[in-house]
């Protein structure tokens, strides 16, 4: 892809979608009152009312935050935190937690003090999070976050008109190779069969393509692609599931089949096994996302190559995007502080600097412009595949789908299930999911 298409391709995620898929103890957690969040509690600073702005919030005398952030990650936030430190005498501890067990975790640990001040969510969680109360909302920097980032961005880190995240990065999946072993990229599902039956060899441990076949998030082309869908109306139906239609089953039966040229177990593949086995070119092609890329550029050098995700059965393959945002809790202790943290650790500065630490793809406007993000040919095959991709539902439902959907997986890869019959129970147990928490 010639690199002026490439921009036009980023800027795009402003306009077409909505961008977006590590536990450890967070003893010492900074986080106030273990009965009411910080809106509602007495504070020191400004945070909270109505007459707060952007040049007059301070942070709290004595405030000292705790941050959560994937392992991945971590190299960012430490270097931002450093950069925080320096600026606003505000230290920050940092707390390996997945983003997507963050709210889980807030659920449990921020009315009895114990959560991060500053954590980050996947979009599709914000709905979840807002309803229950767990965040702040974006108020003081409202403003100046919704002028410097993209609307897609905005929209993902807005529930119910009120904008509660401060957006850092756009995600979606792409189809990374080595060039070494496969000069060019296929081009569909087929070819990578194809391919794969020349070079898979389990024995040697050694296979042509490798991708958590376990999780609904690298998985969704094998339900979208060809018709398929989570729910109804763009995803805010959560009466209409749209796992067991024809479409979702046609794809389903094509990701069943791929056990051929990946001939282990759902279980016998995570993020580390995978990495090492791409890094060391005994897997030619994984399918992930931009927080891998720092970290394949440093292994494979001028052998990484990146595409769009294959096509399936001749259809463009669509994945899911979203939008990773940070979040205030609402129980800490220093909202002034918090805010600050995310405002700073999402700036077109802090952006730029999580794209050269982890490869991530701004939503800043300006850092999208800068030579950066303009000339590098990875940023843009994310860009070119976030046009064929589709957002993760936000509405708190979209809670229930990933545990029945997760289990289904493994039931069809492993066990050979029949994919109608294992995706129609995960679609009633989701359905029974919503129905419980609407009681």
């Amino acid at each position: 892809m010639k690199f002026k298409k490439a921009l036009t391709l980023v800027a795009a995620l402003s306009l077409v979608i909505s961008i977006t898929a590590c536990g450890s103890n967070n003893n010492g957690g900074n986080n106030g009152s273990a009965n009411a969040p910080a809106n509602q509690t007495e504070n020191t600073g400004n945070a909270g009312t109505d007459n707060a702005s952007a040049e007059s919030i301070v942070p709290e005398d004595g405030a000292e935050l705790v941050v959560w952030e994937s392992k991945e990650e971590k190299v960012f936030t430490e270097e931002i935190a450093k950069q925080f430190t320096e600026k606003y005498g505000v230290n920050v501890k940092i707390e390996e937690v997945a983003p997507t067990d963050q709210i889980g975790k807030l659920t449990q640990d921020g009315p009895s003090g114990l959560a991060a001040d500053v954590l980050i969510v996947p979009h599709d969680h914000l709905g979840n999070a807002a309803t229950s109360g767990l965040i702040l909302a974006n108020d003081v920097f409202a403003e100046e976050t919704t002028k410097n980032n993209t609307e897609a961005s905005i929209q993902g880190a807005t529930f119910d008109g009120t904008l509660y995240g401060y957006p850092r990065a756009a995600e979606t999946m792409a189809l990374y190779y080595n060039k070494s072993i496969l000069p060019e990229a296929p081009k569909d599902f087929s070819d990578v069969i194809e391919f794969s039956k020349t070079f898979t060899d389990k024995s040697k441990n050694k296979y042509g393509i490798m991708w958590e076949v376990g999780n609904m998030y690298f998985n969704y082309p094998f339900i979208a692609s060809t018709g398929g869908y989570l729910f109804g109306d763009n995803g805010t139906n959560p009466d209409d599931i749209g796992l067991t239609s024809d479409g979702a089953i046609e794809s389903m039966k094509v990701f069943q089949s791929l056990k051929e040229i990946l001939p282990i177990n759902s279980g016998d593949i995570n993020p580390d096994i995978k990495r090492s086995l791409f890094n060391e070119g005994d897997v030619a092609m994984d399918i992930n996302g931009p927080w891998e890329l720092a970290g394949y550029k440093a292994a494979l050098g001028d052998n990484l190559g990146l595409a769009p995700y294959p096509s399936i059965n001749g259809k463009t393959a669509i994945t899911f995007s979203g939008i990773k945002i940070w979040v205030v809790n609402s129980f800490t202790k220093y909202p002034n502080a918090a805010k600050l943290f995310a405002n700073f650790a999402s700036t077109k500065d802090a952006q730029l600097l999580l794209n050269e630490k982890v490869g991530a793809v701004p939503t800043n406007l300006e850092a999208l412009e800068t030579d950066q993000i303009k000339n590098d040919p990875y940023v843009s095959a994310f860009a070119e595949q976030a046009k064929n991709s589709q957002p993760m539902p936000s509405i708190p439902e979209m809670a229930n789908v990933w545990a029945p959907v997760n289990a289904a997986l493994p039931e069809i890869w492993n066990n050979n299930a029949d994919p109608k019959e294992a995706m129609e129970k995960a679609a009633t147990q989701i359905k029974d999911l919503n129905n419980g928490a609407a009681e």
